[in-house]
């Protein structure tokens, strides 16, 4: 970078918002210059690299101490130390072929990966000296932990968008002293410096999932879901309906799936690409180079491009998966919310009930009370049942046409019953209700009992929403037993449209 160039950088005015912050931070560094870990949240997309690289040139001239940046990632490496060099900090990269620093006089300023470091620090091979301030990025990770002991008397700055452990049992509380909360989404969205989120959510039967060892839906179970053939052609009904020809990312949990949603696409005749963790960085570069300058460019992937990824051309974020992790609900949608001139707003698919468990990627979230009590957060999480329960099922256009005879489609199965209850009848006649209607329905569109019976089976999802609705109702909603009622449910409404042909 020529000196013009760093010298332009340095007349950059940094926002008010990063300015108010940046002073924040510089107070609890006067009041508790060492051995005070303080926590910083700021949205994804709202400049925490430019706000800690001001932080690292402003320590350094301040108090004549030397600063590492700690990352997670490779990539986030030469991210960091090439922000830094804009800032004028001069660093040095410790990376794994770095195994002693006879030149560390010559620099204020270390980024290190926290595994290389973990090992130098370890086995004695490295000694750095006046160091007085630590900068964590994406603090949330609890790999960082193990160099907390190196740096007992420095001031240590956590960085993060989401100020939750990735470990629900190793709280962020228990490692540092205080949060301080930067500015919302809402409010950086206002201010144009991030684009605007246009959210449409597919429900999604998440009642085949299993939770692993830590916290979130396990790969294996995952896939069996998103594999089959019925959840590809609604993840590409979806991606056709509200992303076509949007450059779009697709986030799934699990190598397979993703490469099942290439194949879909590709056989749909859509411009494609797959990339995983075994792909090699030459791969990799020439994948990421082609979705940069493509302009309706998919790319399907695992969590491969959570972090360390920016493409602020992206249009579209599909969430092909369902999680847990708060954390990686805002990571994955983040990468899509970079504004452009010509971007001013980009668009969410979730097909993983993620925005009924966690809210709109937007809305107001308590840091404070998350970072506080994380435990009472997880427990009052939504679970997969109840947000089931208040799925409703909307009949597609193209069904709703092949029974344009009848005006009335609806059946309030809550209602129903209800009025068992009230008039003291069996429950099941609720079901049988609700088969006079579907056979009337078939009858009043058909030419006769064959036509009828064939049109039946285009109310399979509606039959399948009434009997799940109906199970809730008698407390008794077991996945063998549904599927015997759905099944019963279908043998009575043939006999009932054999029955209404014959009347």
């Amino acid at each position: 970078m020529s000196p013009i160039e760093i010298e332009k950088k340095e007349q950059k005015v940094l926002y008010d918002y990063q300015k108010r912050d940046i002073d924040k931070i510089f107070s609890r560094v006067e009041e508790f210059p060492e051995s005070y870990n303080l926590l910083y949240q700021l949205p994804t997309g709202g400049g925490k690299t430019v706000i800690f690289s001001e932080i690292v040139r402003r320590y350094i001239k301040t108090t004549k101490k030397k600063v590492v940046v700690l990352t997670h990632r490779i990539e986030l490496c030469g991210q960091t130390s090439n922000m830094l060099t804009e800032f004028q900090v001069k660093n040095k990269i410790i990376n794994s072929s770095v195994k002693e620093l006879y030149d560390q006089g010559e620099y204020m300023c270390f980024v290190a990966m926290v595994e290389t470091l973990n090992n130098r620090l370890n086995d004695d091979q490295l000694e750095l000296h006046n160091i007085g301030m630590v900068i964590i990025d994406e603090a949330h990770y609890n790999s960082f932990r193990k160099l907390f002991k190196f740096f007992g008397k420095c001031f240590i700055l956590g960085v993060t968008a989401t100020p939750l452990s990735s470990n629900m049992k190793l709280p962020m509380k228990d490692n540092y002293n205080e949060l301080i909360v930067g500015d919302t989404i809402n409010s950086l969205i206002g201010n144009g410096f991030l684009a605007k989120p246009v959210t449409y959510t597919y429900d999604v039967g998440l009642g085949s999932l299993k939770i692993g060892m830590n916290g979130d839906y396990t790969v294996k179970s995952s896939e069996e879901l998103y594999t089959n053939m019925m959840m590809q052609d609604k993840l590409l009904r979806a991606y056709e309906e509200r992303s076509k020809g949007k450059k779009t990312l697709i986030f799934n949990n699990g190598i397979n799936t993703s490469i099942y949603v290439y194949d879909t696409f590709k056989k749909a005749g859509y411009p494609i690409r797959h990339l995983d963790n075994t792909n090699s960085r030459q791969e990799r570069e020439d994948i990421l180079a082609w979705f940069k300058n493509t302009d309706d460019a998919i790319l399907t992937s695992v969590s491969i491009l959570t972090t360390g990824f920016d493409e602020p051309t992206v249009e579209s974020i599909i969430l092909n998966r369902a999680t847990k992790s708060l954390t990686l609900y805002f990571q994955m949608i983040g990468r899509g919310s970079r504004i452009l001139p010509t971007k001013p707003e980009f668009t969410i698919v979730d097909m993983g009930n993620n925005t009924a468990r966690f809210g709109l990627w937007n809305a107001e979230v308590d840091w404070q009370s998350i970072f506080r009590s994380p435990d009472f957060y997880y427990d009052n999480l939504v679970g997969d049942e109840e947000i089931e329960r208040n799925f409703k099922y909307v009949m597609p256009d193209e069904i709703r046409k092949e029974f344009v005879e009848s005006t009335d489609i609806e059946f309030d199965i809550e209602e129903e019953y209800s009025k068992t209850k009230k008039y003291n009848l069996r429950s099941l006649t609720v079901l049988e209700k609700s088969i006079e209607q579907h056979a009337r329905m078939c009858v009043e569109n058909s030419e006769d009992v064959f036509d009828a019976r064939i049109l039946s089976r285009l109310l399979d999802k509606d039959i399948e929403f009434r009997v799940k609705r109906y199970s809730y109702c008698i407390s008794k909603s077991t996945k063998n037993y549904r599927d015997w009622l759905e099944e019963d449910y279908k043998r009575k409404l043939r006999s009932k449209i054999n029955q209404l042909f014959m009347d």
